[in-house]
């Protein structure tokens, strides 16, 4: 997927959260926005990766892409990271939803991803996009949808009228 979808994955990921939960919704929707940039820092073309040129590119020689940031493992070490900060509970929250909508979105693609990293087994979901595709414009427009469903939920517009 490219980064738009990934970034409005975490977007609708967050305001989800954000409308179960209770939670803050732009607390929610912005750490749903940087969680779903953070498995990309494996790729120096990415948005994150970009922005991070050096480090990318050590992560990148290291484990390639979409195999170490795009697991299990990196996400549990993100949100032990994360949760060593006193009160910082929503703020992990919102940051793992939205990395977990990247693997998601990421498993919806041909090439999928290294779910149980280091086992190398490929996981992908039985329905598959290209990248960049008509499907993937599809999954986007689906994903407009829900964030603003999830936001009009979580910010509870309903009763401002």
């Amino acid at each position: 997927m490219t980064g738009k979808t990934h970034m409005l994955g975490g977007m609708a990921a967050g305001l989800a959260f954000a409308s179960v939960t209770g939670a803050q919704p732009l607390l929610m929707l912005g750490t749903g926005i940087i969680g779903s940039m953070l498995p990309d820092i494996c790729h120096s073309g990415s948005m994150i990766g970009r922005k991070l040129k050096p480090l990318s590119k050590i992560i990148n020689a290291i484990f390639g892409h979409r195999t170490f940031t795009h697991s299990l493992l990196f996400l549990a070490i993100i949100g032990t990271l994360l949760d060593r900060w006193p009160d910082n509970a929503a703020v992990t929250a919102g940051i793992i939803v939205g990395m977990a909508s990247h693997l998601l979105l990421d498993m919806a693609t041909k090439n999928g991803i290294k779910l149980f990293f280091p086992v190398s087994v490929t996981v992908r979901l039985p329905l598959t996009v290209k990248t960049g595709g008509t499907g993937e414009n599809a999954v986007f427009a689906i994903l407009s949808l829900l964030t603003v469903y999830f936001g009009y939920i979580a910010f509870d517009f309903a009763s401002l009228s």
